[in-house]
């Protein structure tokens, strides 16, 4: 299908029409203030800090670490620009592993004994370049976010799936290679990946990081356990079986590091994994009942129920910090990362990407009017491109959502957020366009970064191997 690009919709009332012609609304703000008493820039206590506006760079990883867990320059060179960003929330900085088996990819980060001096060294970059831009860090809270990456694990080959799942799958499992039942973590090897996200979350306090999160979205293990509806024992069938994993590692970090803040970056919605149809646009592999939605009606709708019960929960844990996201860039991308352009492994888009920033900003206000006091950033919003400041300053003035995550945007922009600040048009030719080729690198074993707009990629050796793949897919 084809679908007119943001970039061609250069008016506020060509935006708004567009968005009325597919019944996608959206808040939208026609200024964007700027300066200190400016909607994004408005301060909010968040439990691990006073935040100094609502802004927030989300988690983003470069495939680019070392062998052992340790950042590389590249991927210092990504922190830097999350702080010169003038974002006062940094989500995580990116995914790092709690330990090796559950690595995404055989250069992600990876937090023990060994790298923790790397690791807080990233902290500290990301701060002195925050401190250089800023004249001050006051206002900037800095989290890390800790995961197990399950079924999508690759801990020693960018090629090879090495997956360790909730339960079995009739879908994910042959995309996964998994045919029988020893892929599955027994509930003592759970027991034992507790005690590995404690162990993380102490070294991450004591290195300096204001939170923690525990990542509970896109298909990762976290997320699977959510909807292990079905699956034995004390983590799986109702809901306090499938939340005991949070609960247990929670418990423990508020036992063995007091006074860390925790967070959780939730996909509070799922769908059926999808596969390109005969044309080429995405298409349900499931069509009707689809049980294994987290946040999913069982006929692949969307049903809140259970997330914001998870979040009536994590107010009783004492979490007050929720970043919302859906679905998985595995099996739903469309759903969870709206794209004009699918990475090589995708599909096109079935439907106009706005729909799917609709969606994700429509079921966060939902959540967000049902538990105020949370903290509640959104995720969705890059490909409102040229139109971001005015529907993220709208949706934060009328109070969906606390603050505005940007995720592929940092990669080409970095410091967008101190240019709305500075009253500054956006600079257009810096704008993410969503061409995904920062997906397509890396699931072709190639550093992720933004190719087709940051001069530095540019101008790195990898771009013509990128640009080979995007022209072929």
């Amino acid at each position: 299908m084809n679908f007119p690009k943001i970039a061609s919709l250069k008016t506020a009332d060509a935006f708004q029409s567009r968005l009325n012609e597919i019944g996608a609304p959206m808040p939208f703000d026609e200024t964007v203030e700027a300066g200190a008493g400016s909607t994004l820039w408005q301060p909010i206590d968040s439990g691990a800090g006073v935040i100094g506006n609502r802004w927030t760079i989300l988690p983003m990883e470069g495939w680019d670490g070392e062998a052992d867990g340790t950042p590389t320059d590249l991927t210092r060179r990504r922190w830097r620009n999350f702080g010169l960003s003038g974002a006062g929330l940094i989500w995580g900085g990116e995914a790092v592993a709690v330990r090796h088996d559950g690595r995404a990819n055989p250069n992600q980060l990876m937090l023990n004994d060994a790298t923790a001096s790397s690791i807080e060294s990233l902290r500290e970059e990301l701060v002195g370049e925050h401190v250089k831009a800023f004249g001050s860090d006051d206002g900037l809270v800095v989290g890390l976010q800790l995961t197990h990456s399950g079924r999508y694990a690759r801990p020693n080959d960018k090629k090879r799936l090495e997956p360790r799942i909730a339960y079995r799958h009739p879908v994910l499992d042959p995309r996964a290679g998994v045919t029988d039942d020893g892929a599955i973590l027994s509930d003592d090897d759970l027991d034992r990946l507790v005690d590995d996200f404690i162990a993380a979350a102490v070294l991450a306090q004591k290195i300096g990081y204001a939170f923690i999160d525990v990542k509970h979205c896109h298909g990762y293990l976290g997320h699977e356990l959510l909807s292990g509806f079905d699956r034995p024992g004390k983590y799986g069938g109702d809901f306090e079986g499938r939340t005991r994993f949070l609960r247990n590692v929670v418990a423990g970090v508020r036992a063995a590091a007091p006074g860390l803040a925790i967070g959780v970056r939730l996909s509070v919605f799922d769908y059926s994994p999808y596969k390109p149809g005969p044309d080429g646009d995405g298409v349900p592999e499931v069509a009707g009942a689809y049980p294994y939605a987290f946040g999913g009606d069982g006929q692949g709708g969307i049903d809140l129920t259970e997330p914001s019960k998870f979040l009536s929960l994590l107010k009783e844990l004492g979490i007050r910090l929720v970043c919302t996201t859906c679905g998985s860039p595995y099996y739903n991308p469309h759903i969870q990362r709206p794209a004009a352009f699918p990475p090589s492994d995708g599909y096109q888009p079935p439907e106009d990407p706005l729909a799917g920033v609709a969606r994700q900003i429509d079921a966060t206000a939902k959540l967000k009017s049902e538990h105020p006091d949370l903290v509640i950033v959104g995720s969705g919003y890059t490909y409102l491109q040229d139109w971001l400041p005015n529907v993220g300053q709208a949706a934060v003035r009328s109070g969906m959502v606390d603050s505005i995550g940007l995720g592929r945007m940092v990669l080409s922009y970095p410091d967008l957020p101190a240019d709305v600040f500075a009253g500054k048009s956006l600079v257009r030719k810096r704008v993410c366009r969503t061409f995904s080729e920062c997906t397509t690198a890396p699931r072709n074993g190639i550093v992720s970064g933004c190719y087709p707009l940051d001069p530095f990629y540019k101008e790195r050796p990898e771009r013509e191997q990128v640009l080979a793949i995007t022209k072929g897919k």
